[in-house]
């Protein structure tokens, strides 16, 4: 299997390497003020290079927080039209001190490239670049009609992206979209994302005493928003995993018999998992479901962060006046974020003990997503994969959540075809991140591969 694209592509391998390399020294950190001009600048470079290999109308647009790139290529009449999505803003490195080298100075190390936001997702977005240019150069235009919109706030929640599109601007018609910022179920097994899980994110303040108070002279008779915080937290979710939040899981439409086992039959070691992936002493969850049920198609709700009081060194007794928790939950096929947040924030009010105030706010949210595997995209994506991997693709869900997915859809009609390269063990959002080297140079002849066929 060959083509002058892919030819192109695996001559030109080690220059794709050095311009991601270049494109990982920028700290794209969205969540920090003190990286906004290192956002911009990713965007700049981005916009340059999609100009560059050849696609038109390139430009930043400004949003209300860092600004989308996009770009276009429509002449191919008669051939569908993609929309190519990717993010180019990364996480923080906290904790430093675990990476081996530093995060923004990306470092080969047994065939694997580290470097914070390697594979998420600016590996993954330089693929489709470099897919786009071993065609353009090869063959002089595209196969496809191709639109490119990438955004720098996925990792704070996408909301400048959300409202763009929610616009249903004109130039983001399109067939379907194409997204690679999702990972394969094992190395050198071809993977298809056709699900994903909502989620919403809350902060759950509690107020008590109008400032902090000394503990030896108000204690015992003035609140304490911790302790009333984690009354609360603790009455979420039992001990066997189960969500407390009534009506939570009333609206959930399961897997079909024909997905569960499909699920089964995927080369999955529940130890391995264990030992090497999550690494803690055992596995919780709800009793009656399978690990990749409990993180796929089942709900969460997880406590991210309790900040504030006294958390320094030595000894201060002091009540605070007020405590936050962090909390999320998952949400799957047949959930709304809207009234799964409704049915939380009723419950949290419910259960506040006296004496404090519970404030419920919702940070940001998404939905979930199921594809429908008989697509013809879907199709035609399958038979690329085939076709540089040498195996049979197989059709995953994901426990993480893609919100641009659910937008694409309701906003803009169109099927996402989510192919990813990434590998379960790449470290994304913690201390080295990693991407597979060799995935880098198969993404791209995948891509190539996929858009060859989407045109047939």
């Amino acid at each position: 299997m060959s083509s002058p694209a892919i030819e192109y592509a695996r001559k030109n391998y080690p220059r794709f390497m050095e311009e991601l390399k270049a494109l990982l020294r920028i700290p794209s950190i969205s969540t920090l003020p003190e990286n906004d001009a290192d956002c911009r600048k990713t965007a700049e470079t981005l916009a340059a290079e999609l100009k560059r290999i050849g696609l038109e109308n390139s430009q930043l647009m400004e949003t209300v927080g860092h600004p989308l790139v996009y770009a276009d290529w429509l002449h191919a009449p008669g051939k569908p039209t993609v929309l190519l999505y990717g993010h180019y803003d990364v996480q923080p490195v906290d904790p430093i001190d675990e990476w081996l080298t530093p995060p923004f100075e990306p470092t080969e190390r047994g065939g694997n490239l580290y470097a914070r936001g390697s594979a998420d997702d600016k590996g993954q977005v330089m693929a489709q670049v470099k897919a786009l240019e071993s065609l353009m150069t090869a063959y002089g235009k595209l196969p496809v009609n191709v639109r490119v919109l990438l955004e720098g706030d996925e990792e704070v929640g996408g909301e400048g992206i959300a409202a763009y599109v929610a616009s249903k601007p004109a130039n983001l018609k399109c067939d379907f979209a194409l997204i690679s910022d999702t990972e394969l179920f094992a190395p050198g097994l071809p993977t298809l994302c056709v699900g994903l899980r909502g989620m919403i994110y809350t902060e759950i303040e509690v107020r008590g005493p109008k400032s902090d108070l000394h503990s030896g002279m108000y204690g015992g008779a003035a609140p304490n928003p911790f302790v009333s915080l984690a009354q609360i937290l603790a009455k979420l979710k039992d001990e066997d995993g189960h969500i407390a939040i009534p009506g939570f899981y009333d609206d959930i439409i399961p897997p079909s018999p024909e997905e569960l086992a499909a699920w089964k039959s995927l080369p999955f070691d529940e130890e391995h998992y264990r030992k090497t992936e999550v690494g803690s002493p055992k596995l919780v969850g709800e009793a009656g479901y399978s690990v990749l049920e409990r993180t796929w198609a089942r709900p969460t709700l997880d406590v991210h962060g309790i900040p504030g009081g006294f958390t320094g060194a030595g000894a201060k007794t002091v009540i605070p006046a007020k405590a936050l928790a962090k909390v999320s939950m998952r949400l799957v096929p047949g959930m709304t974020p809207a009234k799964a947040f409704a049915q939380y924030k009723s419950y949290v009010e419910k259960i506040a003990p006296a004496g404090v105030d519970v404030e419920v706010r919702l940070i940001h949210s998404g939905d979930p997503c199921l594809i429908p595997v008989n697509n013809p995209y879907i199709q035609a994506a399958t038979r690329a994969l085939h076709e540089v991997w040498g195996k049979d693709t197989v059709f995953i869900r994901s426990g993480g959540s893609i919100p641009i997915v659910g937008d694409f859809d309701r906003h803009l009609g169109a099927p996402s075809v989510m192919m990813g390269f990434g590998l379960p063990d790449d470290n994304i959002h913690a201390p080295n991140e990693k991407f597979h080297i060799r995935n880098f140079e198969l993404g791209i002849e995948s891509l190539i591969r996929f858009l060859e066929e989407a045109a047939n």
